[in-house]
């Protein structure tokens, strides 16, 4: 269910991805764009935003999850136990109604983003 959501999020803005790198830059953007509506959403006490959007964030971490390459060793496992962390900072955001959480996980996918670019040569 995340998966399909996840892929349709960029599929439904008509996005020419031209690289794998450049889908998981565009992930990482769309963590960040949607953990910041999210905030809003508790800001504005809108309990129906909030849940949207921190089930987009969620989504989102999802599908990066399942794109992992396991064989690769060290880093996927880092990498699926971080992600799975940032989940569980979103569902406590959404439930207890705290930004906190939503900016912890959001300053690690701005790291994540920074040097995805970087390491990638996106920037």
């Amino acid at each position: 269910m995340y998966n399909d959501n996840a892929h349709n999020i960029y599929a439904q803005n008509n996005l020419d991805v031209e690289s794998p790198a450049k889908l998981i830059e565009m992930l990482y953007e769309g963590v960040l764009r949607f953990n910041a509506q999210a905030k809003k959403a508790i800001h504005d006490d809108d309990i129906e935003k909030r849940v949207y959007w921190t089930n987009r964030s969620i989504a989102i971490i999802t599908e990066l999850i399942s794109s992992l390459d396991m064989q690769q060793g060290q880093i996927s496992q880092y990498l699926e136990g971080l992600y799975n962390y940032q989940i569980e900072l979103l569902v406590d955001a959404n439930s207890y109604h705290s930004d906190e959480e939503l900016d912890e996980c959001s300053n690690v996918f701005k790291v994540l983003l920074e040097t995805w670019r970087e390491t990638n040569g996106l920037d």
